[in-house]
């Protein structure tokens, strides 16, 4: 899963620190989208306008950039979890579609925008990411995979029951499966990375709530 041509710098490996981080800069998209839309009570459809706009900035500067820089990269990411966070939440709650629905739309809009990517440019792998075009598709495919993430994170600890906690081990325990499917099972590499990389933002999404939720819900209430 790592990029093995020193020809694509612009994204970066794929290793376990990438994980690490990834992980923590889903939970820092949580509370950081929950802090602007419910802490600072502008809704989640202006949030969304807020980051949506951040968002296209962060992607522009990093589709203009012409090596890997590790900051603005991140900050991407950042982004693309902070508007992810804020349209799911509009999406399931403000539109009355519930978290079924939400994860359903999200779902065949990621499924869509994969496979356009492959039917444009042929491969979805994270090494082929080398053009402005197909950038693009990298960044879209990933805020679709952020949103649907907040989502099934949602449906999973809340309408499942199985709380925060609960749902935290449950993507945990998908992800080391499919961490362990990757050294011993032959399943193609890029099916393996989209996959964990959808279950690393729910799995941020139940860490983040778990952190900042009331006590009574079954949260640390500890301050976004």
């Amino acid at each position: 899963m790592n990029n093995i041509n020193d020809k694509f710098t612009k994204v970066t490996e794929v290793t376990l620190v990438f994980w690490i981080i990834k992980i923590l800069a889903t939970t820092l998209g949580e509370t950081g989208g929950d802090a602007l839309s419910m802490s600072l009570e502008l809704g989640y459809l202006v949030s969304t306008g807020i980051f949506a706009v951040l968002f296209a900035v962060a992607v522009i500067v990093q589709i203009l950039t012409k090596k890997f820089h590790p900051f603005v990269y991140w900050t991407t990411i950042i982004a693309t979890t902070t508007v992810g966070t804020t349209l799911a939440d509009f999406a399931d709650r403000s539109l009355g579609i519930g978290y079924a629905g939400g994860t359903t739309i999200l779902l065949l809009l990621l499924t869509a925008s994969l496979l356009i990517w492959y039917r444009v440019l042929g491969s979805v792998a994270v090494g082929t990411v080398s053009s402005p075009i197909s950038e693009v598709f990298y960044w879209i495919t990933i805020m679709f995979s952020q949103t649907l993430g907040t989502a099934l994170g949602d449906w999973t600890a809340d309408t499942a029951g199985l709380g925060y906690g609960g749902g935290a081990i449950v993507f945990g325990t998908m992800l080391a499966v499919i961490a362990a499917a990757y050294y011993r099972v032959k399943i193609s590499h890029t099916v393996l990375f989209w996959a964990a990389f959808i279950l690393t933002r729910p799995l941020g999404a139940v860490v983040g709530d778990l952190l900042d939720k009331p006590i009574m819900n079954g949260g640390l209430a500890i301050s976004r």
